[in-house]
């Protein structure tokens, strides 16, 4: 029986690569289920008491209506009184969060300084409302 050496081969042998796609399978799907479980604890039991409200900040609202005129959370106020109050309200908590509302037609020029107030006072908590665009 002769051996032919310069014949090149006329199929792979494919299995040894199966074997071992198989055997990385099953190891994936092995730690991918171990890892899903978890240990088993003793959950304590639930009060019926009521829970406790979260202290909310007090968020400040500056509001500018079509007229220029101000209001510090539905209070019609100068600006020198909104910078007083919210200077105030800024000692008691140096994060106060303000937010700047203004009608879409308000002159700009009362907005702007609104924003200057908020700005001379170092609050860096400031949001400006706006509505969505398809809300109308």
């Amino acid at each position: 029986m002769q051996i032919q050496e310069d014949k090149p081969y006329d199929d792979i042998n494919i299995t040894p690569m199966l074997d071992l796609a198989y055997v990385l399978l099953v190891i994936f799907i092995l730690m991918c289920t171990a890892s899903v479980q978890g240990v088993k604890v003793a959950l304590p039991n639930a009060t019926n008491a009521p829970a406790r409200p979260l202290s909310k900040p007090k968020t400040q609202s500056i509001t500018v209506n079509d007229e220029g005129k101000y209001f510090l959370n539905t209070t019609p106020m100068s600006l020198p009184e909104i910078q007083q109050k919210l200077a105030e309200a800024k000692s008691a908590n140096p994060e106060l969060p303000v937010v700047i509302r203004a009608d879409g037609v308000a002159p700009y020029q009362p907005i702007m300084d609104a924003m200057a107030v908020v700005g001379n006072l170092g609050i860096s908590e400031v949001g400006l409302a706006t509505k969505p665009a398809n809300a109308k």
